[in-house]
């Protein structure tokens, strides 16, 4: 018989419509934490509120809605405030220095609204995405528990 010991695990974190569901208050005070200048905070609250929408329901347009959370579609900022937003919620990972080294970077990857966190064990990964999910409750943003998931990966102590 084999022995086979746990590697490497993998949760890969998707996140319910994350544009849409932000705190524009949070985003703010997130800005200014980065150090971005109050002014340009204030110029950005100013784009960002009083900000309706209407939909289209087969040939008739909606009465206008006010719209109080999340991120413009399409407008041109919007990706670079997401990417402010998540990296303050995975700095708050970054701190746990137990896990797995990629390249030298520990424990998590993030591409657009996807996370990847690694491990070594089972309590790190847990850990870590606990940690994670936390802060981005605080920001507005909920884990889509359907797209989310787990690789587990085994290397054998016996191959070569």
């Amino acid at each position: 018989m084999t022995e086979t010991f746990c590697n490497n695990l993998q949760l890969f974190i998707d996140f319910k419509k994350a544009y849409d569901s932000f705190r524009r208050e949070v985003i703010y005070k997130i800005l200014i934490e980065f150090g971005i200048p109050r002014k340009l905070v204030r110029l950005i609250k100013m784009s960002l509120t009083e900000t309706y929408s209407t939909v289209w329901v087969g040939k008739n347009v909606s009465d206008r809605f006010p719209i109080r959370n999340g991120l413009k579609q399409g407008d041109a900022l919007s990706p670079m405030f997401f990417n402010f937003v998540l990296e303050y919620a995975i700095s708050r990972v970054q701190v746990n220095q137990d896990g797995l080294k990629l390249n030298g970077t520990r424990q998590l990857l993030a591409y657009v609204d996807d996370v990847n966190i690694l491990g070594g064990s089972i309590h790190t990964v847990k850990e870590n995405a606990e940690v994670l999910v936390a802060a981005t409750r605080e920001i507005g943003l909920e884990v889509s528990a359907d797209k989310t998931k787990c690789l587990v990966m085994y290397q054998d102590q016996n191959a070569g």
